[in-house]
């Protein structure tokens, strides 16, 4: 059984988490071209498709964070989808500018400690302010692969 405050801090995380996802989604809707220009300069492969997969990606993560939906398996999946945007969009290591390359290993490593925050929602399940937490039987950390 989780505490109230647990509940709350909980929250407090899924909302920190989905303002940084819905915020980029949205920012990826807004300028699309700039964003499938800027995958096709990192070298992803079938922009066409990652493009649209990624902003939704963030997009629905983000809602699904707000609203604490299937939170365990939603912070395993935005774990890994961080990691590999760490990888593929701040690759430091190809990078020859010294200033750009040092924004790079800070944003790198941003990425890598918010997969660390998708980890422990993984662990901890979205809380009692959620919907996962409103479908689970009453006593538990209120959410379910």
């Amino acid at each position: 059984m989780t505490r109230p405050v647990d509940s709350g801090v909980i929250l407090l995380a899924r909302l920190a988490l989905a303002v940084l996802f819905l915020w980029g989604g949205v920012m990826k809707l807004l300028g699309y071209a700039g964003f499938v220009g800027y995958l096709q300069s990192k070298g992803v492969p079938l922009v066409q498709i990652a493009a649209p997969i990624a902003t939704a990606v963030e997009v629905l993560g983000g809602i699904f964070l707000v609203v604490g939906f299937r939170i365990r398996a939603l912070g395993l999946f935005m774990a890994v989808y961080t990691i590999a945007t760490a990888v593929l969009g701040h690759d430091f290591w190809n990078i020859t500018d010294a200033a750009l390359q040092r924004d790079m290993i800070i944003h790198f490593w941003k990425n890598v400690g918010i997969a660390g925050g998708f980890l422990l929602l993984f662990v901890t399940g979205a809380g009692r302010f959620s919907i996962d937490g409103a479908r689970a039987p009453r006593g538990g950390l209120g959410s379910s692969l």
